[in-house]
């Protein structure tokens, strides 16, 4: 306890000593709200993890352009695509740097050989760090990589063909997300004796470099001088893990903290109100629900679903969660997405209705669990709040509900397990822009067992979301993804609880901060005043 609390009073006291002497060093702090669950993203979902890896340390060979969802050149300087959409080609940058560690000094460049070994970790399961750290590569495998890609060639040191199996329209976007990061293969190389090693002491190309880490406390980062698109304009990067949004909100306050994530929906009047912080808000490109386990008796019925769907006062949530910065969810997608189907009706709030449906099915004395997240997501300000007013309005139908909850790493980790008990509490915010990256990487039968929480697999909506990753017209592709909505509604895998509008309150003395519209939280173009 005062090892950790030493850390945030260190961090806290770097970034005043950097407002009080403007010719230090600059030291941008993050008040974020968790410990990574590891530093290599391809094993992850979570944004708390991409946050302190992906967007910080490394690169991918295409980007999105920072505020928005439009991809960029990053590691390859350009692509190309053949006419029949099975080859993709991309130019690599050359003179880019690995970071330089204590436990490693790069005698290279990056080059072809790193992009292949990033994807093939993921892609070949006897390479050799395909099962390090537990070899779980829940985005590759529930956008079906493995199937879609036929082969990645090195055609030169500076040039890398992806030949695949079928035509993707999402692909370009796709390799933009944090799953995507390029790792340095040399460095893979000399951890072989030490593997955990690579996975937990970082080696990007990216924009800053990891120097230290103490769990549920700080991590310390400091900006890769030699980055291909120009030093940060900050010199040092602090994450001051603070898994209390009030607290965050009073290190904002007292100046100990530049960003802070997830506020609670109660404070932002004050923060309006606070002439020195600035208040950043705009709708979110998120989903909250509640997923079922559709494998798991009596939640493999969709009537029984259905009917517990409409026991949940949706209303009464987003007032006493989201007070206000919030609105009801019918569908999986969130309604600012192409492809939303606003035509779908949502369940109706009817719990005689609902009871009588379970008495139907033969529903009775029903207990289940409930899990609930215990930190803020952008999608869910307070899970357990949540969980406590579904669980009085499943009470309501004769439905008793347990409510349970574990340390984040390890709640994302559990609830990925085939055999979980009842429902949890989760949720998403796009990685892309594209609706396949909501209904396939969350709903697909590719994502059972790991980022399709509910372990659902359903025939026709797997077709429809499969055929529309393969076609070209956005016209044809919308029709699709409407279908698939039209299914999983009527399926109800999940209760669809909330879409939130996303709050980010920063200091005045932040320059150049933008909202990322996927979630994310990038620092390299941010100055301080």
């Amino acid at each position: 306890m005062e090892l950790k609390k030493s850390l945030l009073m260190g961090g806290a006291l770097v970034a005043a000593l950097a407002f009080a002497n403007p010719s230090m060093a600059k030291t941008l702090v993050y008040c974020s709200e968790g410990s990574p669950e590891g530093f290599t993203p391809a094993l992850y979902t979570s944004g708390t993890t991409f946050d302190a890896s992906s967007r910080q340390v490394y690169d991918k060979l295409v980007q999105f352009k920072y505020g928005t969802t439009e991809v960029i050149p990053a590691l390859a300087e350009s692509w190309e695509v053949s006419e029949d959409g099975l080859e993709y080609t991309f130019k690599l940058r050359e003179g880019v740097k690995f970071h330089t560690t204590r436990e490693f000094t790069p005698s290279r460049d990056f080059n072809a050989d790193d992009v292949i070994f990033s994807f093939m970790r993921q892609y070949d399961k006897d390479h050799p760090y395909h099962m390090v750290s537990g070899g779980t590569y829940e985005y590759f495998n529930s956008m079906s990589m493995k199937d879609l890609i036929k082969s990645i060639e090195k055609v030169d040191d500076y040039t890398v063909k992806f030949v695949l199996t079928r035509p993707e329209a999402p692909m370009i976007a796709n390799l933009a997300m944090d799953f995507a990061s390029i790792h340095s293969a040399e460095y893979a190389e000399k951890m072989m004796d030490n593997k955990d090693v690579f996975d937990q002491k970082p080696v990007g190309t990216g924009p800053f470099q990891m120097v230290g880490y103490q769990k549920d406390a700080v991590i310390r980062y400091k900006a890769n001088a030699d980055y291909w698109a120009g030093p940060a304009k900050i010199d040092n990067l602090v994450f001051a893990i603070t898994p209390d949004a009030s607290v965050r909100y009073q290190k904002v306050k007292a100046g100990e903290c530049h960003v802070m994530a997830y506020p609670n929906p109660a404070d932002l009047d004050a923060m309006k109100a606070d002439e020195n912080i600035n208040l950043m808000q705009q709708e979110g490109l998120n989903v909250g629900y509640l997923g079922y386990n559709t494998q798991m008796a009596p939640f493999d019925n969709p009537k029984v679903r259905k009917a517990l769907n409409m026991a949940i006062n949706k209303e009464a949530i987003i007032d006493a969660v989201f007070q206000g910065a919030g609105k009801a969810a019918k569908n999986p997608l969130p309604p600012t997405m192409w492809g939303y189907n606003d035509e779908i009706v949502d369940d109706p709030y009817d719990p005689e209705a609902a009871k009588a449906i379970l008495e139907a099915e033969g529903v009775t004395d029903l207990s289940m669990k409930i899990w609930a997240m215990p930190v803020q997501r952008p999608y869910n300000p307070n899970a357990r709040r949540m969980a406590e007013l579904i669980q009085e309005d499943f009470s309501k139908v004769g439905v008793k509900v347990e409510i349970v909850s574990f340390e984040w790493g390890e709640y994302l980790k559990r609830s990925t397990d085939i055999d979980r008990d009842g429902a949890i509490l989760l949720g998403w915010t796009g990685d892309n822009g594209d609706p396949d990256n909501f209904l396939s990487v969350l709903l697909s039968c590719d994502g059972v067992g790991g980022s399709n929480r509910a372990q659902w697999c359903h025939e026709g909506f797997n077709e429809l979301i499969m055929k529309a990753k393969a076609v070209s017209s956005a016209e044809e592709r919308t029709k699709l993804y409407e279908e698939a909505q039209v299914v999983f509604k009527e399926q109800a895998p999940w209760a669809t609880i909330a879409h939130s509008l996303v709050s980010e309150p920063i200091s005045t003395r932040v320059v150049g901060y933008k909202i990322d519209p996927l979630g994310g939280h990038y620092f390299y173009p941010v100055d301080l005043k």
